[in-house]
């Protein structure tokens, strides 16, 4: 009788730490386009969740950027693809989601941790489900070369008259080129010229939900003079601006010849590396002085589970970590310039990064505007918006004409909006 109850306890010993190691073992693969941070993956953020969670190990791997659509939805469809997917915002993902390829995860405890905002690029459109964690935006402003401006005596502008009487300042001392953009490559003159400049004349989401609405118009007013601002911009590019790519823009900022850049914060790390001068940073001049800012803190990366992964208990529990404010630090201070997306307070190491994300807390966020919804359709407005854009900053169409341009493609498929 005692043998047999022995034998007993160390089978039901045995058993009990054979389902333990079963509840705990698991090995997750992350998906990714972002093969730049690899060695932060492998070197800070994975360790610190695996010292956490010895039972769960954690492989990062990703595909080439331009590949990584094609390469994911081919391993979806094919059962192979890993356990996590890291999520481009808006609707790559959701269609993602709408194939039945990521779950929902409204129900994890920390995306109480995320605001509407901040959900809106991982959410359906009627915010019922929220398939990926928000990981990090990217805050749009201008870069400037701050020796250049204590050489010339020059303070950071605050109101559109202060920011053109800098930029003529710049220009009748010649030593440098006053602003470094182009017109060649189109997406910067929408992305870091109309809508970094815009949210101020639009309200941010004020604006660009009622975009959606179908209740404001493209060739309302508050949409056109941001065009009309940037058609100013000319005089202040330097020569050659139109044929100038955006690298060529890049260059000749880091290497001193041009005070001025409009900027992403994704240039943070690329110019604190390659430029020998000191780097300040101010948000986008308002109207006028008192009016309230808006800032573009754009959505730009999130993470999701695989609905077919085999290990979804594990992987809701790195989700809920990446919803934590340990990682929100982490990553964000292993990234300067990726900005956090938690509701939770992120002390930025790089003073740089810190003079941007600190504009959140006078300034209302918003989002690109033609990102959600709004570029369903043929013509794309977003991609119409890098025509427009561009077009108008080298003087081959006017403000006006360029809205219309963007109103009628939007009304000709748009439905609230025709």
């Amino acid at each position: 009788m005692m043998k047999s109850t022995r034998l007993a306890l160390l089978a039901a010993t045995m058993l009990g730490a054979t389902g333990m190691a079963m509840a705990q073992d698991a090995e997750l693969t992350i998906e990714s386009w972002r093969n730049d941070d690899l060695t932060i993956w492998q070197e800070k953020l994975i360790p610190a969740f695996e010292a956490k969670h010895p039972g769960i190990k954690v492989t990062f791997a990703p595909s080439a950027p331009t590949e990584y659509n094609a390469v994911l939805n081919s391993k979806l469809d094919a059962g192979t693809a890993g356990d996590l997917i890291t999520c481009r915002p808006f609707d790559a993902s959701l269609s993602l989601y709408e194939k039945g390829h990521l779950t929902d995860l409204k129900d994890l405890e920390n995306m109480s941790n995320f605001s509407d905002v901040a959900k809106a690029a991982w959410s359906t459109d009627d915010g019922s489900a929220t398939f990926c964690v928000p990981m990090a935006s990217v805050i749009h402003g201008f870069i400037y070369n701050a020796d250049a401006f204590e050489e010339l005596g020059i303070e950071p502008p605050k109101t559109n008259e202060e920011f053109y009487a800098v930029l003529e300042k710049i220009k009748e001392d010649g030593t440098y080129i006053p602003m470094a953009m182009g017109a060649k490559d189109q997406w910067e003159a929408a992305t870091m010229g109309y809508t970094n400049i815009g949210p101020n004349y639009w309200k941010g989401e004020e604006g660009r939900l009622a975009l959606i609405s179908g209740e404001q118009k493209l060739t309302d007013e508050q949409w056109v003079k941001p065009l009309g601002e940037i058609a100013k911009w000319a005089p202040y590019l330097g020569d050659g601006f139109e044929a100038q790519a955006y690298p060529d823009s890049q260059n000749l900022f880091t290497l001193g010849r041009a005070a001025i850049f409009p900027a992403g914060s994704w240039e943070i790390a690329i110019f604190n590396d390659q430029a020998d001068f000191k780097l300040g940073a101010f948000p986008p001049p308002v109207q006028n002085a008192g009016d309230e800012c808006y800032i573009s803190d754009h959505t730009d990366i999130g993470i999701g589970m695989n609905a077919k992964t085999e290990n979804a208990e594990a992987a809701r529990t790195f989700l809920n970590w990446v919803g934590s404010a340990e990682f929100a630090s982490l990553y964000a201070n292993s990234l300067p310039g990726f900005f956090s997306l938690s509701s939770e307070t992120v002390e930025m190491e790089d003073p740089l990064a810190r003079e941007f994300v600190s504009w959140r807390e006078n300034c209302k966020s918003t989002i690109r505007p033609a990102h959600q919804i709004l570029s369903r359709g043929t013509p794309n407005l977003w991609n119409e918006m890098w025509n427009v854009s561009a077009n108008v900053l080298r003087g081959a169409q006017a403000p006006e004409d360029g809205a219309k341009q963007l109103q009628d493609g939007l009304a000709g498929w748009y439905e609230p909006q025709q």
